[in-house]
């Protein structure tokens, strides 16, 4: 990518995570070319869907969240590894219902192969069923994600899933 292409993308992810903190996810687009002082049609060219845009806005709480289930495996148990894992992984998506609501794309696979590894560490450690897939688990937590109405509910929600997944 040239150097002015570059500094485009930038300026557009910069500008849509102020928008999207300010009129939520489903900010015009148009707003937020106009702030980043660019054309729509270089929005599109960079971003071709809205979900492209809040992927690229939400790429660096994504490595974060990667970054913290490596803290997770290396400081927990693998059971606490993973519900403490996923219960950042809820706060995320609460606060980016877009992505939570979509299972699919780059994010998607991304948060599966994490999910994926700290659930194999719970089943090795014997501390979670063998017959929890991956994305039943995901969907369960997309789904206290968007419908908890509070962050109380959110957790009791999740120490059901946690239960749920528990062995024995």
């Amino acid at each position: 990518m040239r150097a002015d292409g570059r500094r485009n993308r930038e300026a557009l992810v910069t500008a849509a995570a102020k928008v999207f903190a300010e009129l939520g996810p489903e900010a015009p687009l148009d707003d937020i070319a106009r702030r980043a002082g660019v054309g729509n049609a270089t929005l599109y060219r960079h971003f071709p869907t809205r979900r492209d845009l809040l992927t690229a806005v939400y790429a660096d709480e994504l490595t974060a969240l990667r970054d913290y289930a490596e803290l997770l495996r290396e400081q927990e148990p693998p059971a606490d590894a993973l519900h403490g894992w996923l219960r950042a992984l809820a706060t995320h998506l609460t606060h980016t219902k877009d992505l939570a609501l979509a299972a699919d794309g780059d994010w998607y696979g991304a948060v599966h192969a994490t999910a994926a590894e700290l659930l194999a560490a719970a089943r090795g450690d014997g501390a979670a069923r063998t017959d929890v897939a991956v994305a039943d688990l995901l969907a369960l937590v997309r789904g206290v994600a968007l419908t908890a109405d509070s962050p109380a509910q959110q957790a009791r929600l999740l120490e059901l899933v946690r239960r749920a997944v528990a062995a024995g």
